[in-house]
């Protein structure tokens, strides 16, 4: 694949940009490419969700693994002074 730097955008432009970006949760780089994807009439590539291929490097939570951890995490939201004098 090639690269394209552009230089010289103006700020009005650069602040559309990243708006658009942060809008659809991509990174600028994904963002410009659907750009021009849709002026040029060309196909990109849709973004693909590859969480799958990494559940068994990362684990996943259940619910109740989520409402265990939760509830542990309770003891660390108070300040117990006496730890403190």
């Amino acid at each position: 694949m090639k690269s394209i730097t552009i230089h010289g955008l103006d700020d009005e432009l650069d602040q559309s940009i990243r708006q658009r970006a942060r809008k659809k949760g991509l990174s600028i780089n994904k963002t410009l490419k659907e750009v021009l994807g849709e002026v040029f009439k060309t196909p990109v590539n849709r973004l693909q969700d590859n969480r799958e291929e990494f559940v068994d490097l990362c684990g996943v939570w259940s619910e109740d693994d989520v409402l265990e951890f939760r509830n542990r995490l309770q003891e660390c939201e108070s300040i117990d002074m006496a730890d403190w004098q």
